[in-house]
C-alpha cells in the first residue's frame, strides 16, 4: 500500500508568485490534513486517521482502481468561530491512497470511534509479498 500526495490547492509558488504566502499556504494545508498511521497485521493493513471533533456521517470512502480516497466534508452550518488560537482544523479534507493487488478491496471497511477513523484493509488469501534474499555475483 502507497501514499499519494494529494492536494487541491496549490501554493502561491505553484501559480507562478514567487514571494509572500507559499509557506503559509503549505501550513494551512498540514493543519486542514488529518494524520495518518498505518500498521500491518497478519490479515489486514490497519490504518487510524486522526479526525477529533468530526461528525460520522460526513466522511467518505471511496474506491476507484487502486486508489482509496478518504475524505471528510463539513456541515454546511459548521460553526466557524473567530479564532484566538487555532493549532488544529476541524475542516475538511480529502486524503487518497493506492492499494496494491494484496488488498481485497471488496471487503474494506471502517468505523469512527473516539475521533479516529479506523480504516481495516484486508489482504487477500495467497497474496503474500513475495520475499528472496538476492546473492551478489
Amino acid at each position: 500500500m502507497y501514499y499519494n500526495q494529494s492536494c487541491g490547492q496549490r501554493s502561491d509558488a505553484a501559480k507562478g508568485n514567487n514571494y509572500g504566502n507559499a509557506a503559509r499556504a503549505g501550513f494551512i494545508r498540514s493543519m486542514q490534513r488529518a494524520a495518518v498511521n498505518i500498521y500491518k497485521t497478519e490479515n489486514s493493513f490497519e490504518m487510524l486517521v486522526f479526525a477529533p471533533g468530526r461528525i460520522k456521517e460526513h466522511f467518505h470512502l471511496d474506491v476507484n482502481g487502486n486508489e482509496l480516497t478518504i475524505s471528510y466534508t463539513p456541515p454546511t452550518d459548521f460553526p466557524r468561530p473567530e479564532w484566538v488560537l487555532r493549532e488544529y482544523s476541524r475542516g475538511g479534507f480529502t486524503r487518497t491512497f493506492s492499494l496494491d493487488e494484496s488488498i481485497d478491496k471488496t471487503n474494506i471497511s471502517a468505523k469512527y470511534t473516539d475521533g479516529v477513523l479506523q480504516v481495516s484493509l484486508p489482504l487477500l488469501a495467497g497474496k503474500e509479498e513475495v520475499k528472496k534474499e538476492i546473492v551478489i555475483n
